[in-house]
């Protein structure tokens, strides 16, 4: 009798915020194992890691992993210098809510365990729309990673490419919440908020919530967020 083949393996980069986890939804939809992993690179809360944990094990990761990198250590960010404040009303150009070359970070985080697991895909849950302008975000971008994942590993070189999945590259926020809520993503377990209090209550007022409220509103759905306000 024949055995039936492995699923194949996948990274999945999960932040605990509303993008992430979906995105681990779809890989999972998808047919991958599920290798989730999670970067503490010193953002503003640990809010978002605790978050990611429950993400992980409620939508079925085979593994969930936290690493840590101090782009505190770097700054020039609201999100990891506490000197710069969370913009609570929207700016022109890139916000300083921008963290220097986090994606770039992650990705390579991600296409190193790939290459040891021997993962084909790494997921990451990306969106040009609601990206608040982020240049990381841009699908140019991670075309030019792809590209650079193939030159810059043992794997690549030897022809077992990995393939950088960006699921939500070119979806409003309304239509991932939507293919979240189909996939049973529970987004009360999530927190995109900036500046979350450590229980993971939003503030409500950064780009990020306006951005996640906006986007229940529109996808006809009530809003699991937990507010300070409310």
């Amino acid at each position: 009798m024949m055995s039936t083949p492995a699923p194949p393996a996948a990274v999945v980069l999960l932040s605990g915020g509303l993008d992430s986890a979906t995105a681990l939804a779809i890989a999972r939809e998808r047919g991958f194992r599920c290798h989730a992993l999670s970067v503490d690179y010193g953002q503003r809360h640990a809010a978002e890691l605790a978050a990611a944990r429950r993400v992980a094990r409620s939508l079925g990761a085979d593994e969930h992993r936290i690493m840590r990198v101090d782009l505190a250590g770097i700054g020039g960010s609201a999100l990891t210098d506490r000197s710069i404040a969370v913009p609570e009303e929207p700016t022109s150009g890139i916000p300083v809510t921008y963290v220097p070359a986090r994606n770039t970070v992650m990705l390579a985080l991600a296409l190193a365990w790939a290459e040891v697991l021997g993962a084909r895909a790494i997921f990451i849950g990306v969106n040009v729309l609601d990206s608040s302008g982020y240049p990381d975000c841009r699908p140019e971008f991670i075309a030019a990673f792809a590209r650079l994942a193939d030159l810059a590993t043992k794997a690549g070189v030897e022809g077992h490419e990995c393939r950088i999945e960006a699921p939500l590259i070119s979806l409003s926020k309304a239509e991932i919440i939507r293919a979240g809520t189909r996939l049973g993503v529970d987004y009360a377990e999530t927190v995109s908020c900036y500046q979350a209090d450590e229980t993971g209550r939003a503030c409500g007022r950064c780009d990020a919530c306006r951005l996640r409220r906006a986007g229940f509103a529109a996808a006809g759905l009530a809003d699991p967020t937990r507010y300070r306000s409310a």
